[in-house]
């Protein structure tokens, strides 16, 4: 008996502590407007971030969250799309995980998550690490090392 109350006690323990209390994402804007779309149903992009942590770091993820989770995915695609590699290279992209629960009013369950994507393009020798949130607003600019792709309206 003891054994399971100690067992119970550590599932409590784990899985209270996995939402953290407070939102640490520093980009959010609720004013945000979803980017603008191509004919081929990609955002118009059209600034480079100056910050150098933008998409790379948990803090400062690519929030796209302009639908419901539900649909929300299109945006992934969308942005991915409107980007390419610094000399003009098509990107690959794949989602590898998930991380960093936060609090957001913008789901039912009272928490979002990051998807953790990484990006490869001919040439380059690591693939990057972006961090996008599907939950919250914000400006949507291409991280730094990155190029906008040809906009055809």
């Amino acid at each position: 008996m003891k054994k399971y109350l100690f067992i119970s006690c550590l599932v409590l323990v784990f899985t209270t502590s996995c939402i953290s209390t407070r939102n640490t994402i520093r980009n959010i804007d609720d004013t945000a407007l979803m980017p603008a779309l191509t004919k081929q149903n990609t955002f118009i992009i059209t600034e480079i971030s100056n910050n150098k942590k933008y998409g790379y770091d948990q803090d400062y993820p690519v929030n796209l969250g302009f639908l419901p989770v539900t649909a929300a995915e299109i945006n992934v695609q969308r942005y991915f799309g409107a980007l390419t590699g610094p000399e003009g290279q098509k990107l690959a992209y794949k989602k590898t995980d998930s991380c960093c629960p936060f609090p957001s009013k913008k789901n039912d369950m009272g928490a979002g998550i990051l998807d953790i994507y990484e990006v490869s393009w001919d040439g380059l020798k690591e693939p990057k690490v972006i961090y996008i949130n599907l939950y919250e607003k914000g400006k949507v600019v291409a991280p730094a090392g990155f190029s906008i792709g040809p906009i055809t309206q």
